[in-house]
């Protein structure tokens, strides 16, 4: 008999976003395999592990050490649970990944303790050190990067992965701020920012698109999640099922390209003699899923977050 643990039945410090719909979506079987692969602080993985019984078991994913130290403090002497450290895109090598999967959760983004810790450096609305890695202890930091970048390297940064529109003029000045003195600080940052660009009628803060361009680009966020949406792919079995939870409409339209991909027929051509043979090997399941209101009054973070879910199908598993 596996340890079971108490904490699955404790309240949940962290809220995570979408937890009906999630659970509702992997449909899970007692008896499946499960992995998490953005554990986080571990609220969808409780819910999962929850509905398994002793021949089920659950994967957990997470390439923030933190995170890990949570999930081996609460989950590791349950006998159903394997922790792995790393990006999502190493359940290409995890042997028990590879064994095949009933389904596979991503949570994408910064989770909300990320957010809530100042010296992890991803809020601008706290002061801390300017790193924004989700691994602190791999790659390069935030306040490396702009220290070493030219003006026109961090101008597509902020446009590309921020679609921020006053790039060029940020990029300036934060190249003519360092010369002066290194941005070190979080608040440092923002306050430059704000300082450039005009608010105008828009209620977000200045910085907004600025910190999520540069934590998306300090953190691969978009290379990996298209190697992970490959290799979750890979390692579901016929029937198992993919839920993505994005924040960011870059983030969306690559998790909706994926899956229409392998969900539909690519458009006909006309000039094209013979039409190309197309057989799905995914099915969408339902349209994408927004939170409620209720969920969004009580959460804010939630109020961008689309999850989309996709079955497997066929037998090339």
């Amino acid at each position: 008999m596996p340890a079971h643990l108490p904490v699955l039945h404790s309240p949940v410090l962290h809220l995570p976003v979408m937890f009906v719909q999630v659970m509702d979506g992997l449909r899970i079987r007692k008896d499946g395999t499960y992995l998490d692969g953005t554990f986080g602080r571990g609220g969808h993985a409780r819910g999962v592990l929850e509905r398994l019984n002793d021949g089920g078991r659950l994967l957990l994913m997470d390439k923030d050490p933190e995170a890990i130290r949570v999930a081996e403090r609460e989950f590791g002497a349950d006998a159903r649970v394997a922790i792995h450290r790393g990006s999502f895109i190493d359940l290409a090598h995890w042997d028990l990944a590879q064994q095949g999967l009933d389904g596979i959760l991503f949570d994408l983004g910064v989770s909300s303790p990320q957010l809530d810790v100042a010296e992890r450096g991803f809020s601008f609305g706290k002061d801390g050190p300017l790193d924004m890695r989700m691994d602190p202890e791999s790659g390069e930091s935030a306040a490396q990067w702009l220290a070493r970048a030219d003006e026109r390297e961090i101008a597509d940064v902020l446009w590309t992965w921020g679609e921020e529109k006053q790039s060029r003029r940020i990029a300036r000045a934060i190249v003519a701020r360092r010369g002066a003195e290194p941005l070190t600080r979080t608040a440092q940052l923002a306050e430059l920012i704000a300082s450039v660009v005009p608010r105008g009628a828009q209620k977000i803060h200045p910085a907004t698109r600025s910190f999520q361009a540069i934590r998306i680009f300090i953190n691969r966020e978009l290379d990996d999640l298209e190697r992970g949406l490959d290799a979750a792919y890979a390692a579901l079995k016929p029937g198992g099922r993919l839920a993505v939870i994005s924040f960011h409409s870059l983030e969306d339209r690559i998790v909706k390209r994926f899956i229409a991909a392998r969900a539909k027929a690519p458009p006909t051509n006309r000039r094209m003699p013979v039409e190309i043979a197309f057989t799905p090997t995914l099915r969408m399941i339902g349209d994408a899923q927004k939170a409620t209101e209720e969920e969004t009054a009580a959460n804010p973070r939630a109020r961008s977050a689309v999850l989309r879910v996709a079955e497997k199908i066929g037998g090339d598993a």
